[in-house]
């Protein structure tokens, strides 16, 4: 396992003024990212986990937060509500068997969407797996996610070729 990424640790603000702390998830926020799952609306659940959850059981818990910073990497948004850090959102890439491609998945608060978080996430995830020389980076969005295609294609990614599954959209996007 590869020592605990401190150089992607960044502040910024989201469109708001809101400073939002972004850092590689560890595996003791189990219990925080427990939470935040928890927290999402029925449709963020499903938008995201491609199925219906009301919680991450125990061993997808792990997978999500015990990771290894060199195959798996996954970035936290962590915003301080009333002198608690809470996490707003997270986006991860898991590499592919090739090791030069990855795929991501991003999720946010229902409560955070449209404030900036998404594009702070994504943009350093990009930069966090071209550093790590992976080339292409790709993704798997439900069909009727129009607000995750659109914001795909602002980020520079493609639509592919369909999938097997007429309900999800390829998106690719070279690095």
């Amino acid at each position: 396992m590869a020592e605990y990424p401190t150089a992607l640790i960044r502040q910024h603000l989201l469109f708001d003024g809101t400073p939002v702390r972004i850092r590689p998830i560890r595996a003791d926020d189990a219990a925080m990212e427990q939470d935040f799952v928890r927290h999402l609306s029925a449709d963020a659940r499903y938008a995201r986990f491609m199925g219906t959850l009301k919680e991450l059981p125990a061993a997808k818990l792990r997978y999500l937060t015990d990771i290894d910073y060199e195959h798996h990497l996954a970035l936290i948004a962590l915003v301080e509500i009333e002198g608690v850090e809470t996490e707003i959102g997270v986006a991860r890439y898991v590499v592919n068997p090739d090791d030069t491609s990855c795929e991501f998945a991003v999720v946010i608060d229902d409560a955070w969407q449209g404030s900036g978080v998404a594009g702070i996430l994504m943009r350093s995830l990009i930069a966090a797996a071209r550093a790590r020389g992976l080339k292409t980076m790709e993704g798997f969005v439900l069909a009727n996610n129009h607000r995750m295609l659109k914001f795909a294609r602002q980020l520079g990614f493609r639509r592919e070729a369909a999938t097997d599954d007429p309900g999800t959209i390829h998106v690719v996007r070279t690095l």
